[in-house]
């Protein structure tokens, strides 16, 4: 599947979700507050045996296709774009944050400027004609490209709440961030040789930057990476490789002002690396924009 040409935006707004929160999802999980900073404890898969007091839940090396590893995916991308690990929370997420692309909404950042957001809502129409967004088709059609409102205000961001509640919107916006950024990162990472730790780097990146071949794009920062470093597909070793991309992925967040804080990288990405969690097991220990958030 094609990537978005288009790139991504940073840090929302911090909403913060009380400590107490549960999200319901196919792992069992437990919100728990953790002083200041955000901490989940992930439950073992369904019938496996509960780990040892003290040990972490290893997925066995698998992939972040597992349930419980996309999950850990859908978390660290939370605490950095909604300083939250509540991720299904967001799907009523909208608000223009002022980085040119208009609204950004939803679970993953959809954009009213960059085609993905009219994507979302034109499938979402598909699957449920007449639903409270589709009368916004059009004027989503006109401001892509653009950071306009025009056609959307006063109560697109009233609507896009209303519609959030709908399960087959859940949905849409699930299937829309598969397609567009997560299956697109994690088969190319396969390709490279690259572990789980690795396949969240490059959907984070995709997230951000998006696809395509845009200097500042996920193409661009794997191909400078790749003039640094092999990856396994390649025979190279797969920790200087993701050191490599990390580092070709700060040059291009600083290179746009909205992305100029790389902590999403340094102090989570670069830390697991540094731990050797190629697998991306936890517990898991991070913080961006110096708030701290944990796995355990």
């Amino acid at each position: 599947m094609p990537f978005s040409s288009n790139p991504r935006p940073g840090r929302r707004t911090t909403r913060l979700l009380p400590a107490s929160a549960v999200v319901a999802v196919a792992v069992p999980i437990l919100i728990a507050s953790a002083g200041a900073g955000h901490t989940v404890a992930l439950a073992p898969a369904a019938g496996s045996a509960a780990a040892p007091a003290g040990l972490s839940v290893s997925s066995a090396a698998v992939d972040l296709t597992d349930p419980r590893k996309k999950d850990i995916a859908m978390r660290l991308v939370s605490s950095a774009e909604n300083s939250s690990l509540n991720w299904k929370a967001q799907y009523k997420y909208i608000e223009d944050i002022d980085d040119g692309r208009g609204y950004t909404a939803g679970i993953i950042g959809f954009c009213s400027g960059t085609g993905d957001m009219l994507d979302l809502v034109e499938r979402y129409t598909r699957l449920k004609p007449g639903n409270v967004l589709a009368k916004y088709l059009p004027a989503l059609r006109k401001v892509d490209g653009t950071d306009s409102h025009k056609g959307l205000d006063p109560n697109y961001t009233r609507d896009w709440a209303t519609a959030a509640k709908d399960t087959v919107f859940q949905q849409a916006q699930n299937d829309e961030r598969d397609r567009v950024y997560f299956n697109p990162a994690v088969d190319q990472a396969r390709k490279d040789g690259l572990r789980a730790l690795g396949q969240f780097a490059y959907y984070d990146a995709i997230v951000m930057h998006g696809g395509g071949t845009d200097p500042q794009s996920f193409g661009a920062i794997r191909r400078n990476a790749l003039k640094k470093a092999k990856p396994p597909a390649q025979g190279g070793d797969e920790t200087r490789y993701l050191h490599a991309f990390l580092d070709a992925r700060k040059v291009a967040m600083k290179a746009e002002e909205a992305h100029e804080d790389t902590s999403r990288v340094d102090t989570a990405q670069r830390v697991f690396l540094n731990k050797g969690n190629l697998d991306l097991d936890t517990p898991l220990s991070w913080k961006v924009y110096g708030d701290p958030f944990k796995i355990s």
